[in-house]
């Protein structure tokens, strides 16, 4: 399949500068600048990083941009109101995190890493209006969709610092286009406006042609919303912000309406992979194989093989697919980052267990929890005759405590 087939199949073009999708299949060089507003780019970022990823693995030339300099403006694209500006040394600690992530992510590849702070530092703001300034009109720049949202009689107004963003990002396409021969820029249809200031900037200043290729936000199907959040927020790629548990678990809760199209776009799945996967989706829904391919496939991606089985036979444990008995060390740590511990002395009653793990409002209600046999100890519904732990419960340095169906706690014997 070629590389405009793809894109078309994965439902990853939405806006071009060109006519034809097949010009990119002649392979030249692009480039994908990430915001360091954060630390840490979310699975929103992810999804144009895939797309970067697909260019790369059809011949195209990458290089990846963090943007040093423009965090420190704001991007005012999505926003109805000025964004506080951070410190330096806040975003320099961001663009540190964010270029290490991007290795991750294109880890075995070959790409180019750049940060516009290293040409825009040394920048002279006289040079700049001359160079940059004063090739762009303000009736054009008027009429960008989030500029002029951002001055209408009920909005916030926008600052000039924030007026002039796709400027900056205009001369980072020009700056690329000369010392890197880039001649496409990609990204999130949400920023395509700023995309788009690179072009003329290029074509008067170079008389050549340059390009930009936008893929559509990803739609929760369910809820016609952004897809990309949780109710506790953004799902990140950092596990500081998002552990891998819950990053895996994310992809397992995801709808069934929109699994396919989230198939196509965050996974490597060719089209006979996916179309199997579908299949035994339809014949057994309830066991929800698509999310759990998906959900695999992605923490793969972002963590790594390793993290991922982890990450799944925790789950599996937890959701009683699997005995605790056949995880390994790795498996509970990644249980431990996510589950309440409890520390205890070694033949600890029961009933303390649970109320110190909040399992139980108090000791009476303890004891009830247990006469009813709604405690489980290790995925076992435990013996009306147990009442204590002891260190013959222990595995891998934890006792997996459940009080009914969903409230589990690690219990650590000391």
């Amino acid at each position: 399949m070629k590389l405009s087939e793809e894109l078309a199949w994965r439902n990853q073009i939405k806006d071009t500068t060109f006519a034809d999708i097949t010009w990119l299949d002649d392979p030249k060089t692009f480039y994908l600048g990430s915001d360091c507003s954060s630390d840490s780019l979310t699975i929103g970022n992810l999804a144009a990083f895939m797309l970067a990823r697909r260019l790369k693995k059809h011949g195209w030339k990458a290089v990846l941009l963090v943007g040093g300099a423009t965090s420190l403006i704001g991007d005012p694209g999505g926003k109805d109101s000025e964004r506080d500006l951070k410190p330096r040394e806040e975003i320099q600690a961001n663009v540190k995190g964010i270029a290490e992530q991007v290795k991750r992510l294109f880890n075995g590849m070959d790409f180019e890493l750049v940060d516009n702070y290293d040409w825009f530092k040394d920048i002279g703001y006289l040079d700049f209006l001359r160079e940059v300034g004063k090739t762009f009109s303000m009736t054009e720049l008027l009429q960008r969709d989030f500029i002029a949202s951002r001055l209408g009689e009920d909005s916030g107004g926008i600052s000039y610092a924030e007026f002039s963003y796709n400027l900056i990002q205009g001369y980072d396409f020009w700056h690329l286009f000369k010392k890197h021969g880039v001649v496409m820029q990609i990204g999130g249809s949400d920023q395509w406006g700023n995309m788009l200031s690179g072009i003329p900037l290029i074509r008067k200043k170079e008389g050549k042609e340059a390009h930009a290729l936008s893929m559509p936000l990803v739609i929760n199907k369910a809820t016609g919303a952004k897809f990309g959040k949780s109710e506790g927020g953004a799902i990140w790629l950092a596990k500081t912000k998002t552990s891998i548990y819950r990053f895996y678990q994310f992809w397992i809760n995801v709808d069934d309406e929109g699994v396919e199209d989230y198939l196509k776009i965050y996974t490597e799945l060719n089209e006979t992979e996916l179309k199997k996967v579908m299949a035994e989706q339809k014949q057994n829904p309830g066991q929800r194989p698509a999310q759990k391919r998906l959900a695999f496939e992605v923490t793969t991606i972002v963590h790594g093989t390793d993290k991922a089985e982890s990450a799944k036979n925790a789950s599996d444990a937890l959701f009683g697919l699997k005995d605790y008995k056949d995880l390994n060390t790795a498996d509970f740590e990644e249980l431990a980052s996510e589950l309440p511990i409890v520390s205890a002395e070694p033949n600890v009653e029961l009933v303390d267990v649970l109320v110190d793990g909040k399992l139980a409002s108090s000791k009476t209600e303890a004891k009830r929890f247990l006469e009813d046999s709604a405690v489980y100890v290790n995925g076992s519904q435990i013996p009306m005759s147990k009442s204590t732990l002891d260190k013959s419960d222990l595995n891998h340095g934890f006792v997996v405590v459940r009080r009914g169906k969903n409230e589990t706690i690690l219990v650590h014997l000391k």
